[in-house]
């Protein structure tokens, strides 16, 4: 009697650890997800580049299962008074979504915020005299904004 019920519960436990085995999801994410995140939030241009690149090729990165939504600007205008700040609220987007996600929003923050307001001045970059320093007063709020409340 002992034995049979062994073996039955040997074979309940290898089922059972089967199943938890073929519960894993079929394809987790690239194990180098944090750092092509962390590569794309960076305050560089060169970073935003690259984040718009794979943004512009998303089945690409697929397998990585990032997040893509956006909101553009939330409730702010995406671009105020004709500056095109769409873009820059999009990538900052990104990178909330998926630190928030990833669970490190918090320790990611003020850089994302950062990385706004350098996109935002490289936008304002295109603009000189009254036109310029409205810009740049435009993407100071905007930073101020995310920095206070997002």
């Amino acid at each position: 009697m002992r034995r049979r019920f062994a073996t039955a519960l040997s074979s309940v436990a290898l089922t059972l650890g089967a199943v938890a085995v073929s519960a894993a999801p079929a394809t987790a994410a690239p194990a180098d997800k944090p750092q092509v995140l962390s590569s794309w939030t960076q305050t560089s241009a060169s970073s935003y580049s690259a984040w718009l690149s794979a943004r512009n090729n998303q089945s690409a990165w697929s397998s990585y299962g990032f997040d893509w939504s956006t909101d553009y600007c939330s409730s702010s205008p995406d671009n105020p008074f004709g500056f095109p700040f769409e873009t820059s609220c999009a990538r900052h987007d990104f990178g909330y979504r998926n630190y928030r996600a990833q669970g490190t929003f918090e320790a990611n923050k003020a850089r994302l915020d950062s990385a706004f307001y350098n996109d935002l001045q490289r936008v304002c970059d295109n603009y000189s005299g009254a036109t310029g320093a409205s810009c740049d007063a435009l993407a100071w709020t905007y930073y101020q904004s995310v920095r206070n409340f997002g």
